[in-house]
């Protein structure tokens, strides 16, 4: 009978496409069920923008109203607005938390180096805690043009 057993070869030939089929049944089953948790809004986060007014300004002392949107186009309240300065120099860093209506106006007094006729100031976001926002990527930067 042990003889009978190991003269059978069949088991080892069937192996490798059984193994092949276990592995293709099984990521198409993780592929759905990922799929399914993808679905959720609650697992999921949506990248903020930021939509400065105006977009160009001067040296100097100037107000910027910042609009705060979602994905889809929809204001976002209580987010912080963080503007620094890029290649624009500003003294310090400026603030603001959007209202209701997802806008923050910010006074900034930017300047520019001699001989520099243009710079920019960056634009970080800080989403309201809990909502499922994040900034990842760059937002709209303002241009900072002398004269």
């Amino acid at each position: 009978m042990l003889d009978a057993f190991r003269a059978d070869r069949r088991a080892i030939e069937g192996l490798p496409i059984r193994l092949v089929i276990a592995l293709v049944i099984g990521v198409a089953s993780l592929s759905v069920m990922m799929n399914m948790l993808t679905g959720i809004q609650g697992l999921s986060t949506t990248e903020l923008d930021v939509r400065p007014e105006p977009e160009v300004i001067g040296p100097g002392g100037e107000s910027i109203q910042l609009t705060v949107v979602g994905a889809d186009g929809s204001a976002v309240a209580d987010a912080t607005v963080l503007v620094k300065a890029g290649s624009a120099s500003l003294d310090g860093v400026e603030r603001g938390t959007t209202g209701d209506d997802g806008t923050v106006s910010i006074s900034v007094e930017p300047t520019l180096r001699a001989n520099q006729d243009e710079g920019t100031l960056l634009i970080a976001v800080k989403p309201p805690a809990g909502s499922g926002y994040v900034d990842r990527r760059e937002n709209t930067k303002v241009l900072v043009v002398r004269g």
